[in-house]
């Protein structure tokens, strides 16, 4: 019989029609049914989780799928890996699993050492604080906070926080609360809270309907492909952003809307898998020094070993790479590291409930192990090679369905001409056993977990070839 996966549409169709026709006999049940109706359509399919195995995952109905999506990028070393499981079952982390605390007033008495042994001991360079927190959007929230307070802690200097400081900004007034703002790019993904909406440029769908801030929008560079053919365009086209960034710090300036802080993603993610030459974050990175702009790296999606770096930064070669890096996805906990001038001046002003999770440190801390013990940031160049090679082959056989082959370690993606196209080359992947995702308008992006290996790309690339041939 067909399975619960392919029926899925249907399902959804039945249930809208059923709250339609309900209107009038069941007023009662509408509620249950338009609930559903609405959020299920974002809905791929259910899984077995408890059945799902290092890169291949299972469906409700026993499909077995090698997984190169892994959660949208957010599965470290595949899915049940034994060493995590192992933890899970020694009593002495029992309490860690159980007790989630207020980490912000009462953490866990061995709570800094974890973090030593966890995100301390892959902090990117020169950023020797962190903070954590539960997810990728709250991580970027609280970092554009801890830039703008130090912002404002530089223009008042060694004087004190003044009354009408204290009484305007509770009324979301200057000087209390200064008109700054962050810089982003076009393209952009960072969250989907308030100020991170604001510095969001992927989907309309993401933004429709919400307010927002007056903020500035980069363009970001549009590369031409195969690189080694478009030198030249490409160099300029990096050249004329980067002039635009300079030109909207300057007008935002005269419009007393200060750019605090400028907010880039290594390798733009859900904007459509967009690269840039590591010359352009080289000199991006010169621009926020030179207008005293704290510089954000957003390294939620790229961050954790996915381009063969622990952190896609890395390959720009910096020894000051950033002021604040904001992390999660792979790095099973949310949260940021910035500089020590970045520390807030008072408790409380970062701050939630839970600030994180003490178990997913403990997590972390174990996929940090697994990392280098099996050499898997090796491992991803080398698969990320396979793949990369196989996809741009496709590319010269069927370059009617594929163009802008690219990426970087196993974070990489290929283009179809249209949306619709994309939509359906990935439908027939997972019914022939393969589990992608899109993202930006086109693309089709490759998100495996570190544990990706030669032979899963070959596997990959010879069902791909065949949907290809037959492709209609």
């Amino acid at each position: 019989s067909k399975t619960f996966n392919l029926l899925m549409p249907q399902l959804i169709s039945l249930l809208k029609e059923l709250a339609a026709s309900s209107q009038e006999m069941l007023p009662e049940a509408n509620p249950f049914l338009s609930c559903l109706s609405k959020n299920a359509e974002a809905v791929h399919f259910f899984c077995n989780y408890e059945e799902s195995r290092g890169n291949y995952l299972v469906d409700v109905d026993g499909n077995r799928m090698l997984d190169l999506y892994s959660q949208i990028s957010s599965i470290p070393i595949g899915y049940n890996h034994p060493a995590l499981l192992k933890l899970l079952q020694q009593p002495q982390n029992l309490s860690t699993f159980v007790n989630r605390p207020a980490l912000g007033i009462l953490p866990p008495e061995n709570f800094a050492e974890r973090l030593k042994e966890s995100l301390l001991s892959v902090a990117p360079k020169g950023l020797s604080q962190v903070i954590t927190m539960s997810c990728g959007s709250c991580s970027n929230e609280n970092a554009f906070k801890t830039i703008f307070m130090w912002y404002r802690s530089k223009e008042r200097g060694h004087n004190n926080v003044t009354k009408e400081e204290l009484e305007t900004c509770m009324i979301n007034q200057p000087p209390g609360c200064p008109e700054y703002s962050m810089l982003s790019f076009m393209g952009g993904f960072h969250g989907r809270t308030m100020g991170c909406l604001a510095a969001t440029h992927s989907k309309a769908i993401h933004k429709l309907d919400i307010p927002s801030f007056d903020w500035p929008i980069a363009p970001f560079p549009r590369l031409k492909y195969p690189l080694e053919e478009f030198g030249k365009e490409n160099e300029q086209e990096e050249a004329r952003c980067l002039e635009e960034v300079e030109d909207l710090i300057v007008k935002y300036r005269k419009k007393k809307k200060v750019v605090a802080g400028i907010i880039v993603e290594p390798i733009q993610s859900e904007g459509g898998d967009n690269h840039a030459s590591d010359d352009f974050f080289r000199k991006l990175r010169n621009i926020a020094r030179k207008h005293g702009c704290g510089f954000l790296v957003d390294e939620v999606q790229t961050g954790g070993g996915c381009t063969g770096k622990f952190w896609a930064h890395e390959h720009w070669g910096l020894d000051d790479p950033a002021d604040v890096l904001s992390f999660s996805k792979k790095m099973m906990t949310g949260g940021f590291f910035h500089k020590e001038e970045f520390r807030a001046n008072a408790p409380y002003r970062i701050f939630n409930t839970w600030l994180g999770d003490p178990s997913k440190n403990l997590l972390l801390a174990e996929v940090i192990n697994v990392i280098k013990r099996e050499d898997l940031l090796n491992n991803v160049t080398h698969a990320g090679k396979v793949l990369l090679a196989g996809l741009l082959d496709l590319q010269s056989r069927y370059p009617h369905l594929i163009s802008r082959a690219r990426g970087r370690g196993t974070f990489c993606s290929f283009d179809t001409p249209n949306d619709a196209i994309r939509n359906k080359l990935i439908a027939i992947a997972r019914n022939k056993g393969v589990v992608l995702g899109g993202s930006g308008d086109r693309s089709i992006r490759f998100r495996p977990t570190l544990v990706f290996r030669d032979h899963h790309a070959h596997l990959f690339l010879n069902i791909f070839s065949d949907i290809l041939a037959d492709f209609k």
